[in-house]
């Protein structure tokens, strides 16, 4: 017996669903046992199957939740000016924007959705230091420890919302 996809190799296997004959090459294991790969209909979850249309979704969500925690968040800090709190801030924008951007596109998950989910992390983080309320990018209100504790929280954001959304 001869395989169907490949004719040159001989072959005592045949399919458990429609009993054409396959070769290891060809075969796929299932929980009830050895199958074509026609029959197997291997397909992509539909968690992770992501249109034009949701990519849209997640950009537009992700843009204007970006915007609005990153005021709060640059209000909240300057007036509560702790550094430490900064790492709250940073954490909580990347579970909210992540969380934003899961439920506009109805849960799904993939590569792109998390690299949308951190570059709105960083937006967020970027508008936060903008002048009415942040320190924006002045050279002289440079401090070491504010730059690393800033780092930090927006590492922890941006790991919330890929994490959230992967």
């Amino acid at each position: 017996m001869r395989c169907a996809t490949h004719p040159n190799v001989e072959t005592n296997l045949r399919c458990g669903k429609c009993g054409k004959p396959i070769c290891p090459k060809c075969m796929v294991q299932t929980a009830v046992g050895s199958r074509c790969p026609e029959c197997t209909n291997l397909y992509k979850l539909p968690v992770f199957h992501i249109s034009a249309q949701y990519y849209l979704r997640a950009i537009g969500a992700g843009l204007i939740i970006a915007i609005g925690y990153g005021i709060a968040w640059g209000v909240i800090e300057w007036i509560i000016p702790f550094l430490s709190f900064n790492l709250l801030l940073g954490p909580g924008a990347g579970y909210i924007i992540g969380e934003i951007i899961s439920r506009s596109v109805n849960r799904k998950r993939g590569t792109g959705l998390a690299i949308i989910g951190g570059i709105a992390v960083t937006i967020s983080y970027l508008i936060s230091l903008q002048p009415p309320w942040g320190y924006g990018f002045s050279f002289f209100s440079f401090n070491f420890l504010h730059l690393a504790i800033s780092i930090i929280a927006l590492a922890l954001g941006i790991y919330f919302a890929v994490t959230r959304l992967r």
